[in-house]
Order: C-alpha cells, then sequence, then structure tokens
C-alpha cells in the first residue's frame, strides 16, 4: 500500500487527518506568522532552486518541463537525504505537504508527493513514465554514480552507505 502522502495550501485550516504538515516551500508564505502554521517541519531544502522557481513561475503550461528539471534537482545529497527522511516519516503516518502556491496540483508539493507515494513502485505512479530517472534516483551515488545496492565504484567516499 502506498504511503497516505497529501498535498494542501499552506493557508488552509489545519485537519486532524493531515498527520505530520511539513511545508515545501523554499520561502515563507506571505502573511503567515510562524506562530500560526501549524507545521511540523519546514523543509525548505527539497524545495525547488530559486532559479527554477523564478523560471517557472508556476505557469501551468511549463509545468512539464517544470517537472522534468525539479526531478533533476531531486537527485543532489541533500535531496535525497530529505527525501529518505519523508518516506520513513510517510511510512509510519500520513503526511501532508504544504505549500503556499495557489495551484498546489501544478506545484514542488504535488511532485514531490508522487515520489513518495512510488517509493518501491518504479513506474508506477501517476504520470511516471517507465525508467524515468526519478524511479531509481533514490539508488544512485551522488558521489559515485553507482547503483548503491550493488556497491559503490572504488575511491567512493560514501562506501560507508
Amino acid at each position: 500500500m502506498p504511503p497516505d502522502v497529501r498535498v494542501r495550501r499552506i493557508y488552509e485550516a489545519p485537519a486532524p487527518e493531515d498527520g505530520a504538515r511539513i511545508l515545501v516551500d523554499r520561502i515563507w508564505p506571505r502573511g503567515l506568522r510562524k506562530e500560526g502554521a501549524h507545521i511540523d517541519e519546514w523543509a525548505k531544502d527539497i524545495a525547488p532552486s530559486a532559479e527554477l522557481r523564478t523560471w517557472y513561475g508556476h505557469d501551468p503550461a511549463k509545468f512539464g518541463e517544470f517537472r522534468r528539471r525539479y526531478l533533476g534537482e531531486l537527485t543532489g545529497e541533500g535531496q535525497q537525504a530529505a527525501i529518505g527522511w519523508l518516506r520513513d516519516l510517510a511510512a509510519s503516518r500520513p503526511v501532508t505537504l504544504l505549500t503556499a502556491t495557489k495551484d498546489a496540483a501544478h506545484s514542488q508539493a504535488a511532485v514531490l508527493a508522487e515520489v513518495l507515494r512510488d517509493a518501491g513502485e518504479p513506474g508506477a505512479g501517476a504520470g511516471d513514465q517507465p525508467g524515468e530517472a526519478v524511479c531509481w534516483a533514490h539508488l544512485v551515488c551522488p558521489e559515485c554514480g553507482a547503483v548503491t545496492t550493488e556497491g559503490h565504484r572504488e575511491g567512493c567516499g560514501l562506501t560507508g552507505g
């Protein structure tokens, strides 16, 4: 059974079924006080780069390309660590990814939710294409490029994990 991962706008009132509420925007939402945000964590390091966010401009016509580029950014070492943390969290309870974006269905939160729901099921997610890089990104060592289940390449600084 896929993990229970939801996407909501941070401006919506919290619901009991939200589980862990994780803000996944790089910039703090306008007009919202931190005390009133009702979040468990602010995972700004998993948000798209400033360059990608600026290029996208939340234009739905660019969403396919935005999604492709963001999935590429999610292969970084820090992003993979954050995805691993979110996967572990989602394995034990519902997770709600929060964004200030008006169109949450065309946001990084939606892309990230797809990645988390498809954990362990490469190619099985909505919109995934067989062989898409994100299907296997969590298995690739960010330093040496080897598939970690097959061992790291000689000289890799991450040979312990």
